[in-house]
């Protein structure tokens, strides 16, 4: 991405403010586990669930108790709370060089075969924040059931520069 009449990239954190996105304050864990963990230019974030606060925001399966729409909300709000805890990982998004891989679990119905849509629901923040040409690899699949009841966990990984 590149901003209008440069030929220099829009950042990370400067698409946020074109967004109008405010990222919420980070999750904290729900058991004994770290949020993220750096190895070498990879950083790894943990199950991220569409929580505010310290509780779980949407609570239900895909097909039974919630929608497709409530389910791509979710990964939506899942993704946010990934992208507050790369940043307070990394000081700034804009350290963030690629998104490699986007993992999602969606608790369904067991008739349910939406899931990639619902995940959409985080792949298009991910790539409104960082541009199409970091666009991730992806993994999605349908579950019984997810941590709190929830509809959606993500997990990601971010190739990032010092």
């Amino acid at each position: 991405m590149v901003a209008r009449g440069s030929s220099r990239p829009v950042s990370a954190e400067q698409r946020l403010k074109e967004l109008g996105i405010k990222l919420p304050a980070p999750p904290e864990p729900f058991g004994t586990y770290v949020e993220a963990v750096r190895t070498g230019n990879l950083l790894f974030l943990t199950g991220m669930l569409p929580t505010e606060g310290h509780e779980a925001k949407f609570i239900g399966r895909v097909g039974a108790e919630l929608d497709l729409e409530a389910g791509r909300k979710a990964a939506r709000l899942a993704a946010l709370n990934a992208l507050a805890v790369a940043r307070q990982h990394l000081g700034s998004l804009d350290k963030v060089t690629r998104v490699v891989r986007l993992g999602v679990a969606v608790a369904t119905s067991g008739d349910v075969q939406e899931q990639p849509k619902i995940a959409d629901g985080a792949s298009e923040l991910l790539q409104d924040v960082f541009g199409k040409d970091k666009n991730p690899c992806r993994l999605v699949y349908g579950v019984a059931s997810l941590p709190l009841g929830v509809p959606v966990e993500l997990e990601l990984i971010f190739e990032v520069s010092a």
